[in-house]
């Protein structure tokens, strides 16, 4: 190993959660905001819309402030795994898109979720 940066491992996952949480909080907030809105975009329901929005801001809550890390992040990655079925076969999104987001995106938050999951971290903001 060229460097031990071992010693970094728990900030950065810190960082990394604080980072996703804003994500899923913002577009959780927009679900429940502007349901109806939102939900024609999506092409879901309005209460199944504000549902949605309320288990992203859950979600995010709880990797933010490391309160059931990975309950937190087993949420928000069913919420992924919907998002990319619902390009993937549904909307015949590319991985890359040309005139929408693909869903490359949406892949990376999964997989992040899936770090928290498997390795939370040893720091919480709230003890």
């Amino acid at each position: 190993m060229l460097f031990d940066l071992s010693d970094l491992f728990d900030p950065a996952i810190l960082l990394l959660r604080i980072v996703v949480a804003i994500v899923f909080f913002s577009s959780g907030m927009g679900h429940v905001q502007k349901p109806k809105e939102r939900s024609e975009s999506i092409g879901l329901p309005p209460s199944l819309t504000s549902f949605l929005g309320i288990a992203e801001i859950v979600g995010a809550i709880s990797i933010a402030l490391g309160i059931y890390i990975q309950i937190g992040a087993a949420i928000l990655i069913c919420v992924m795994l919907g998002a990319i079925y619902k390009k993937i076969f549904e909307w015949k999104t590319g991985f890359y898109a040309d005139e929408v987001y693909g869903w490359h995106y949406d892949l990376i938050l999964l997989l992040a979720n899936l770090v928290f999951l498997s390795n939370p971290g040893a720091y919480i903001i709230f003890p």
